[in-house]
């Protein structure tokens, strides 16, 4: 009887488990070998997509303004013989609203066109019928500014302004019991300005502004007695507003990317 046989059997069946073991071992080195593998060098690295800018260009502003007139001077003197009559005219206050358009240049730098209308009595200023309303009329004072504004300051932006006025007057009446007729001419000016917006977001804010605006009309009138004055105003109103901003008109967001495999 062979007994070299088991011993092969026993022999050969401790080689299959010794080379399965070293199969099984070595198959997990391997799993976490590639585990630890870096990614492809040829794959680009994620590239961050800025957000647009957040500069608005366009701007709307709604206000409510107190119209506070400030007779700068003026003279109303006859026009035969010159004699005097009124230093000149002054108007009424009034509360009035208010709309202006912007369109930044840059950050800072903003042309603003500002544009309302008002009625206002008129009163001889000064001389034997000082404070008598001799008319009334309606104002169209478009003006135009060129602003700087401060961005550093966060919500908080104040900015300046200086530019040119123009005043059409229309509708005009003479009151009857001291003059037949009255005519006040458009006039040219300068005007100055003074503000902040508050923003409360991306888009809205509050407005706070102070301007100042020279008008100096001519005006000619008869007085009831057929008597021809001429003359000019120094109507010279400051604007006190406050009210609402909207900026608009920036870059559309970016749309999202989807993911490439």
């Amino acid at each position: 009887m062979n007994t070299d046989a088991p011993k092969e059997d026993d022999a050969l069946h401790k080689l299959v488990r010794i080379l399965l073991m070293s199969l099984l071992f070595g198959s997990s080195i391997l799993a976490a070998n590639a585990a630890d593998l870096a990614a492809p060098r040829n794959q680009p690295p994620a590239v961050e997509t800025p957000l647009p800018d957040a500069f608005q260009p366009w701007q709307i502003r709604l206000r409510a303004v107190g119209l506070l007139t400030h007779p700068g001077g003026g003279d109303m003197n006859t026009l035969n013989g010159n004699a005097f009559v009124s230093n000149g005219l002054k108007a009424s206050n009034a509360v009035i609203p208010e709309i202006d358009v912007s369109y930044y240049l840059t950050k800072n730098f903003a042309l603003e066109l500002v544009c309302c209308i008002s009625y206002n009595k008129l009163f001889l200023k000064g001389g034997p019928l000082a404070n008598t309303q001799v008319g009334d009329t309606w104002v169209f004072p478009p003006t135009l500014m060129l602003q700087y504004h401060w961005t550093e300051f966060g919500k908080f932006q104040p900015y300046i302004g200086v530019g040119v006025n123009y005043t059409h007057y229309f509708n005009q009446q003479a009151a009857y019991g001291v003059l037949s007729h009255l005519n006040v001419t458009d006039s040219w000016g300068i005007a100055g300005q003074v503000g902040f917006d508050y923003m409360i977001n991306e888009h809205w804010g509050l407005n706070v502004d102070l301007k100042k605006i020279m008008m100096n009309p001519n005006v000619t009138a008869s007085l009831s007695d057929g008597t021809i004055v001429h003359g000019h105003a120094g109507i010279n109103p400051w604007l006190v507003g406050a009210g609402i901003t909207y900026r608009f008109g920036g870059p559309d967001p970016l749309p999202p990317i989807a993911a490439r495999y």
